[in-house]
């Protein structure tokens, strides 16, 4: 493993803060000075500041019900982050895919790079489903082009299954099978809808139920 990524599992450092680390000569391996190109194996010692520094090999994934006004970072950059959220044991997870500022809902962490691939890689084709809420009531037309058609985007096709929630047309369930940035937004976006609310409630296998908000589950 290289050394950056060792730091990022074992300590609160992000990989960016752990090259540092090592630029400044804070890190050995096996009582040598670290560089930036440096691997560990799983007999090495590696210490940082002086005080050895383990990354828990034992497999750990939670489930996060993250609320509006969180990013999904390390480093928030003034920003609340949803580290913020988390117990200091939970803190060296890293988070599966995204969730942007303004959304809400399930979000998962895990060391399991394994889990993390087969959720994410989109030959895997992983189901999300999320809540919206727009600011107008969505057209019928407009639904049929999102549902049948799709809607061109500047990162290729993009379509959603809805379901109505409410009888105005303004709740809406999306359900997707891919996840490139800001997909629903600007799906909605392309129609001069704007999302008010976006909260996802299932990936995958797993969905949030009566998890509260900010509140973690280990699964």
């Amino acid at each position: 493993m290289r050394i950056n990524k060792y730091l990022a599992a074992a300590t609160d450092l992000s990989r960016r803060g752990a090259d540092t680390a090592v630029f400044e000569g804070r890190v050995t391996i096996n009582g040598r000075a670290a560089d930036s190109g440096s691997q560990v194996g799983e007999q090495d010692l590696v210490t940082l500041d002086g005080k050895p520094v383990f990354v828990d090999r034992a497999l750990t994934t939670i489930m996060l019900n993250k609320p509006r006004g969180y990013v999904v970072s390390r480093h928030g950059q003034g920003a609340k982050t949803i580290y913020d959220l988390l117990p200091a044991e939970f803190r060296q997870l890293n988070p599966v895919g995204r969730l942007d500022k303004d959304s809400s809902g399930l979000l998962l962490l895990t060391n399991d790079g394994t889990l993390a691939n087969e959720l994410t890689h989109p030959r895997y084709a992983k189901v999300k489903i999320y809540e919206v809420r727009l600011n107008a009531p969505l057209a019928p037309l407009h639904q049929q082009m999102i549902n049948d058609r799709g809607l061109s985007l500047e990162d290729g096709l993009s379509k959603l299954q809805l379901e109505k929630l409410d009888e105005q047309g303004y709740a809406w369930r999306v359900t997707m099978h891919e996840g490139r940035n800001r997909q629903i937004r600007r799906t909605f976006a392309a129609l001069d809808y704007t999302v008010r609310r976006l909260h996802r409630t299932h990936f995958g296998p797993y969905a949030l139920h009566d998890l509260s908000q900010g509140k973690i589950k280990i699964i």
